[in-house]
Parts: C-alpha cells; structure tokens; sequence
C-alpha cells in the first residue's frame, strides 16, 4: 500500500491497534450489551507519546489514504457519530479530519427537522447528503435520531419508530451495495464523566457557548436513552454497515481508536491511482 505504519517502533501497541475494529464492532446478531462494556477501556495502553504519535501518523496516513480514494473513485465512505450529549463527537470530528483534503469531505450535523424534511420520509434528508463516489462523508448524529430521541420523547407511536430498525438496515444495505463503505461508531462515555464534561461548559467561559441548558434536562433522561441506543446497536449492527462501540471516557483513546479503524478500512480497500489515458513517456512541458 501506499503509506506504512511505525507505531513510534512500539509493536506491542500497534498489535494492540490492530484488535480495535474485533475489539469494538458489535457482532451482528448478537446484544450490543452496552452497560458491559467499560467506557473507561484501554485495552491496557496508556495516555503516552508513544500512543499520542500513533494517532497523528493515523490522522496522516488517513489524509495521504484520502488521496488515492477521491482519485480513485470507485467507492464512497460514511462515517456515522452517534452518542449521548458531551460524548465527543465534535472532537472526534475535528482530530479525525484534521489531515484530509476539505473538498474531499462533507460534514453534517442533524439538527431537528425542518418543516421541509418533516413533509418527506425521515431519511430524505440523509440520503441526499450522503457521499458521491470518491467522497467522504461524515454525519455527526444521523438517521439513528429517529430511533433514539424519536423513541425517548414519544414522538411517534412504537410501530412507526421499531419499524425504522428494518427501514435503516435496508437503506444501509442499498448504500453498501451501490458502492458505499459504510462505518458507525457510538461514542461511549459514562455518566460521571457527562457530568464533568457539562459542568466544565458551564464553569469555563470559553466553553458556555457549547452548553444547552436543555442537555440538563435531557441527562434525567440517560437510562431512557441507553436502552434505545441499547436496542438500536443491535438491531442495526449488520455484516454490511457493523455499529462500534467506542470507550469515550479518555478522549485520547477515542481519537486513537477511531482513527486507527477509519485508516484501517481505507487501507484494506486496495486503492490505486487511476492509469492515465494518454501516455506520460511521449509528453514533455517546455
């Protein structure tokens, strides 16, 4: 392939790297069983250079993978963020594509729907953002809030939203199918550290602007939202678009561990520059 990966010269760290996609994928099939897994796991690495510089020559390779991806043109790539509030995902959003060719890449944060996305099907407004060949695309929340907060607040009757697990499957598969790789990550934090996470928002000055006194409300709701989430992982973790569930608690671990499988998938998709349709030996710049 086009880039390697050093891991700093640690091999027992980059062996450690390699687990993250088994490690954390939700088999299909099987319980997500989130109040299982520890939003605190390292899988015994450290905070450390040696892990800090594994994540910035993944953040690198990423953008050098990127490359050859949008040249290519073969395939799309969505990226799914889902998670409680103060999870993560603006971070994640801004360490993952720090590297990447902006005009490579779309960004989209689901807000609630406008009277226009109300009047269409729930996932109008998701597929006409997603990526075209050779495009990336991130969505920072997604179609996945229309099992989550539809269901917590009651929104719509349970037919109408247990219906949606199918529905999504379905989309997901016809994304797949025609062309788009397809990867989801549930950021996973505990309620102790959302608990800082908002208050340092509210005591930090710097960070008030990022605070919704809403989310406060929406934190009484936590058991309520584990079990839709609970039961939308596992609904929807398929063989073509599988959900991770990544430890949140330490942010450098949820850099690492994301952006090492993002990387990862580009890597295993054996991409190539296109062949030049004119020939380079009989051309000369004077």
């Amino acid at each position: 392939m086009l880039v390697g990966i050093r891991y700093a010269g640690c091999m027992s760290l980059e062996k450690t790297c390699r687990r993250f996609g088994d490690e954390f994928r939700v088999p299909p099939g099987k319980g997500a069983k989130i109040a299982k897994r520890d939003p605190g796991e390292t899988l015994g690495l450290k905070e450390s250079p040696e892990a800090a510089a594994a994540t910035a020559e993944n953040v690198e390779r990423l953008g050098k993978l990127q490359q050859v991806f949008y040249a290519d043109g073969r395939r799309a790539l969505l990226i799914v963020l889902q998670g409680i509030d103060a999870s993560g995902k603006d971070g994640t959003t801004r360490n993952l594509l720090t590297g990447v060719n902006p005009q490579g890449v779309n960004v989209t944060s689901f807000k609630a729907p406008t009277g226009e996305e109300l009047s269409h099907d729930y996932l109008w407004r998701v597929h006409k953002v997603c990526p075209a060949k050779g495009m990336m695309a991130l969505f920072n929340r997604s179609h996945y809030e229309d099992v989550l907060v539809v269901r917590v607040h009651d929104l719509v009757p349970k037919k109408v939203w247990s219906a949606r697990y199918r529905q999504i499957n379905q989309f997901e598969r016809h994304l797949v199918e025609n062309g788009t790789v397809v990867l989801k990550f549930f950021l996973h934090i505990s309620r102790d550290e959302q608990r800082r996470r908002l208050q340092e928002r509210i005591d930090d000055p710097t960070k008030n602007w990022k605070m919704n006194p809403k989310d406060l409300d929406e934190r009484k709701l936590w058991d309520d939202y584990m079990r839709a989430y609970e039961d939308a992982l596992t609904e929807c973790s398929t063989e073509e678009a599988p959900w991770h569930v990544i430890p949140g608690d330490h942010k450098w671990m949820r850099n690492l561990a994301i952006s090492q499988i993002v990387a990862d998938t580009l890597e295993g998709m054996d991409l190539r520059f296109p062949k030049p349709t004119f020939d380079p030996a009989t051309m000369r710049v004077k």
